[in-house]
């Protein structure tokens, strides 16, 4: 076992489940330290116990494992913390609902709370009317521990998500029509238009297509989180990642907004206009004081704004001058046959 631990190491150890297994004699460097602050992460005692004065998180207990004994996950599970964020995740899901960000039983949620163990959504119920003694509990292979309704079948993608960027404790995965809209159609949402989506998203991109709850779409997506907080999926929708619950459903406003704002921009007969590199290298250095990932770090002014693959669907025709409105393009040839119909049709009723 390692006596020294960086923050490298302790984000390996996390996106495994093996952060338990530090002993309690390790030293960890300040960057490490940091990192386990950040994940709200207790140290543990070598035989598993909390630490002393940092056992809990939030009121949350971090010794529990999904091996712990079923008497303390069921503790944990109705524990008052718990119990606030199941709360959290049921407003969250009736916003999304109001929104008509899902429909039907479409959508899900989740927190992790531990380690390697989850909160989530129940399958087949609407976002717009859960309630806390709906939800179940997890572990990050996607068994339930907890729960009377059996958890979302997509649950998979959340975890592989929280698996490969330490960061994301809540997950948020919904149907919003206009994002979902680019994803159908496989089209990138263009950059360099709106600052609020730059600062806190980001170029989003697609991640391929395919059957949701499978762990196949889980990886395709896990993909593309370490340099995204939020990820169109191909003929599904849209799923983002963050510190919280709500802060994951901000980001699913803001890219909703966005997609709808360059959607009716395109309708307008003019170009879109964008603002200049320099002002995105601008908006990207306060994106890094806020600790948001973005893969246009470090790039060239030249390299920022390109929207090179961005082609607007819908644009106004403008008559050319001197031309009537409302007139029809007509095809010479189609039209030399209507006239040779129209002649033989005349000749026989002449005869």
């Amino acid at each position: 076992m390692k006596n020294v631990y960086s923050a490298k190491d302790i984000d390996e150890l996390h996106r495994g489940g093996g952060l338990g297994n530090i002993p309690s004699d390790a030293i960890l460097t300040p960057s490490a330290r940091d990192r386990m602050n950040d994940l709200g992460v207790a140290r543990a005692k070598r035989n598993g116990s909390p630490a002393k004065g940092g056992d809990t998180d939030g009121g949350i207990d971090q010794s529990v494992r999904a091996s712990s004994p079923k008497a303390d996950l069921e503790r944990l599970f109705n524990c008052p913390a718990v119990h606030e964020l199941k709360e959290q995740i049921c407003e969250v899901g009736r916003r999304l609902w109001q929104r008509a960000y899902v429909d039907g039983n479409g959508g899900n949620l989740s927190i992790r709370l531990t380690e390697d163990v989850v909160l989530c959504t129940p399958t087949l119920v609407s976002k717009g009317f859960m309630k806390p003694e709906d939800l179940c509990l997890v572990d990050l292979d996607g068994n339930q521990l907890a729960g009377v309704k059996k958890r979302t079948s997509e649950i998979l993608m959340h975890l592989s998500i929280m698996k490969a960027q330490p960061k994301a404790r809540a997950v948020s995965h919904a149907h919003p029509p206009y994002s979902t809209g680019f994803a159908v159609a496989g089209v990138t949402p263009p950059t360099c238009m709106i600052p609020e989506i730059e600062v806190f998203i980001g170029r989003v991109p697609i991640a391929p297509y395919e059957t949701p709850g499978t762990p196949e779409m889980g990886r395709k997506v896990a993909e593309l989180v370490g340099e995204h907080n939020t990820v169109l999926m191909e003929n599904h929708g849209v799923v983002s990642w963050s510190h919280s619950i709500e802060d994951a459903y901000f980001k699913m406003e803001i890219i909703e907004a966005y997609c709808r704002t360059v959607i009716v921009t395109t309708q307008l007969g003019v170009q879109p206009k964008q603002f200049s590199p320099k002002h995105l290298q601008d908006l990207l250095n306060i994106k890094k004081t806020l600790g948001v990932p973005d893969p246009r770090f470090g790039l060239k002014e030249c390299e920022l704004c390109d929207n090179d693959e961005w082609r607007p669907g819908v644009s106004c025709a403008v008559p050319a001058t001197g031309g009537n409105a409302n007139s029809t393009p007509t095809d010479p040839q189609a039209e030399t046959v209507v006239q040779a119909v129209t002649a033989e049709i005349m000749s026989r009723l002449k005869g």
